[in-house]
């Protein structure tokens, strides 16, 4: 059967850089993002580049049904190889329900709903971030236990009474949301791992991408981390869509519930070893 390959936020920035790798890796290509000329445009611009054939999906991945109709679609085409999970949103694009809701709800409604699709060779990668370092170091009680339900009905109002009033900065959200991320693929990683599959997430630093500016414009601190990394400059896509498609390869068919820091050695400077 052919090999299907899902990247989500495919339309920019780092998910159109990883959904370009994949273009090698892959018979079927599926590009997703939510807005439909972006990614029939990329999905035009990555035709022809690999061995892949490469199709585009217009979701919103808080969308359950749109979700299994994707799931669906990977189902009538091949088997599930390879999952970028690139979409998301930064502070300055929504409130904080919105950004838990599309960084941390999203990512655990796309990977129940791929969940069923997994078999031996299945990899999936998860975009979560730097970020929960420098916000989320010290969770208050009740915190990750609520990260860890993203699912329940209530988790926005269990959230808020474990954080209390500070959820409710987009910075902080967006943080906790990212900690949550990297502490679902822990346990994910555990659910796939009995018929072959793996998952991991990776964490980037600052990257040059249209996203990364519009935060930058917004918070100078991120120019002063920028002068503070070692290798004095920010991220390009294309080197955080090689760690990814290392980890979505048979190269690292024994990498399972693991994070990968892509960050240029920020935190190494900022926070030192102990972080």
């Amino acid at each position: 059967m052919a090999t299907v390959g899902i990247a989500t936020g495919a339309g920019r920035g780092m998910g159109y850089a990883c959904a370009e790798r994949l273009t090698s890796m892959v018979d079927e290509l599926i590009l997703v993002d939510r807005d439909p000329s972006t990614i029939e445009a990329a999905a035009e611009r990555l035709a022809g580049a690999g061995k892949a054939t490469v199709r585009s999906f217009t979701l919103d991945v808080t969308d359950r049904d749109g979700l299994a109709r994707l799931a669906d679609r990977v189902a009538a085409t091949g088997t599930l190889r390879a999952v970028a999970h690139a979409a998301g949103i930064s502070p300055t694009m929504a409130d904080w329900r919105r950004i838990l809701g599309v960084d941390l709800v999203g990512t655990a409604l796309l990977a129940e709903a791929l969940r069923p699709l997994a078999t031996d060779g299945t990899a999936l990668v998860c975009f979560a971030s730097m970020a929960p370092l420098f916000v989320a170091g010290n969770p208050p009680p009740g915190t990750d236990e609520a990260l860890d339900e993203p699912l329940d009905e209530r988790f926005l109002d269990r959230l808020h009474d474990a954080v209390g009033d500070a959820i409710e900065d987009p910075g902080a959200a967006y943080g906790w949301a990212k900690r949550g991320v990297k502490r679902f693929v822990k346990r994910e990683a555990v659910r796939l791992g009995p018929v072959g599959a793996r998952a991991c997430s990776v964490s980037p630093g600052i990257i040059d991408t249209p996203q990364g500016r519009q935060e930058a414009e917004e918070h100078s601190i991120m120019q002063e981390l920028v002068r503070q990394t070692p290798l004095g400059r920010e991220g390009r896509p294309e080197e955080v869509a090689a760690v990814v498609a290392f980890l979505l390869s048979d190269d690292a068919s024994w990498l399972n519930g693991i994070d990968v820091l892509v960050d240029g050695g920020i935190i190494a400077s900022v926070l030192g070893p102990g972080a």
